[in-house]
């Protein structure tokens, strides 16, 4: 063998390990490409994706898509080819490994945060779309934060009654009363814990980052007849589709068509007094949702810009902020008149 030729033979030999280590190895990034979506207004393994007793429902008309993302799993990792296969599709996206899972917490502590943000979504969601119903309901403690002003005195499940004396009908009322305040100053709460009426005295602090707004650190959800049961499992996990869960709630509480018969998909997280947060994956969402035959996508505003780009055509972006301007677009695009918020350039 001539010296040329055990070079060219060397040289191929590392070229082949190389590409075959370059096959093995794992990136540090993990994909999202457009997952499944869900009909909250439909069923899922036999029973309704959103089931309400307690308080007369309606017929419900179309289909009303919660869209997800799916990410590369917490105990699987991308090899460079697949991660260049992902960076090469316009509908998948990449993103460093440790922004999605931290590597302080571990698979299960993920999957423990997207569920109990799941969950703290669905109780927002119905607090939103009943109050939008306008079903009474009480105002009552969702969460508590630790080492709050009310961390030890007021509980989750504490229904409030009064607060000074006054008795809050609506959920942003609690806060309202609360702002009324000097931080340091004492605030009364009247509540009923296990069916028995008890006073907490709790005194307000600052907010962080805003020394001259007081808080107690609760959140407010609601008490009521009307129980909402979400039949999806374990398959969706986070808060992002909290704007669709409480738009299902919604439509089967009132009378009257709010679809009429179209197929609308969205997204979007949602508070308690029915304002829609951004979320991640917009662009895999609206690809998905396209895919599965929605005209209509209801995007939260921050997302606007983001959605513009998400490259799909043959489906309407609506701009939405909150529940309200969420339900109006869809009854102005039910009857065809009205002013439909669209995401624009």
């Amino acid at each position: 063998m001539t010296r040329r030729t055990a070079t060219l033979v060397t040289s191929i030999v590392v070229l082949i390990i190389t590409l075959g280590l370059v096959t093995v190895f794992p990136v540090p990034f993990v994909s999202f490409s457009p997952g499944p979506v869900k009909n909250t207004l439909g069923e899922s393994k036999g029973k309704p994706v959103v089931e309400i007793t307690g308080h007369e429902t309606f017929p419900t008309t179309g289909e009303l898509d919660l869209t997800t993302v799916s990410v590369t799993s917490p105990d699987r990792e991308l090899t460079l080819p697949q991660a260049m296969r992902n960076w090469l599709d316009p509908h998948h996206d990449l993103f460093p490994r440790d922004i999605i899972y931290p590597p302080e917490q571990s698979a299960d502590e993920v999957e423990q945060q997207n569920t109990a943000e799941m969950t703290g979504s669905q109780d927002s969601a119905v607090a939103a779309a009943l109050q939008e119903a306008k079903v009474p309901f009480k105002p009552k403690v969702s969460t508590v934060s630790k080492d709050s002003p009310a961390d030890g005195k007021l509980k989750p499940g504490d229904i409030v009654l009064q607060v000074d004396g006054t008795t809050p009908t609506q959920v942003p009322q609690v806060g309202e009363l609360v702002r009324k305040h000097q931080v340091g100053q004492d605030i009364s709460f009247l509540i009923s814990r296990a069916g028995k009426q008890q006073t907490v005295v709790v005194k307000t602090a600052a907010t962080p980052g805003d020394a001259k707004r007081p808080m107690v650190g609760i959140t407010i959800g609601v008490d009521s007849a009307v129980k909402v049961t979400v039949n999806l499992g374990q398959d969706i996990g986070g808060p992002s589709a909290g704007t669709a869960f409480a738009l299902a709630i919604y439509d089967k509480l009132t009378d009257g068509d709010l679809l009429a018969g179209k197929h609308i998909a969205g997204t979007g997280t949602i508070d308690a007094l029915g304002q829609v947060g951004a979320i991640g994956g917009i662009q895999q969402k609206i690809a998905g949702a396209k895919k599965d035959g929605a005209t209509v996508f209801l995007v939260p505003g921050p997302n606007c810009e983001a959605a513009l780009h998400a490259g799909v055509d043959g489906i309407r972006l609506v701009k939405i902020t909150t529940l309200h301007e969420a339900i109006d677009a869809l009854k102005a695009l039910a009857s065809g008149t009205g002013d439909v918020p669209a995401c624009t350039k």
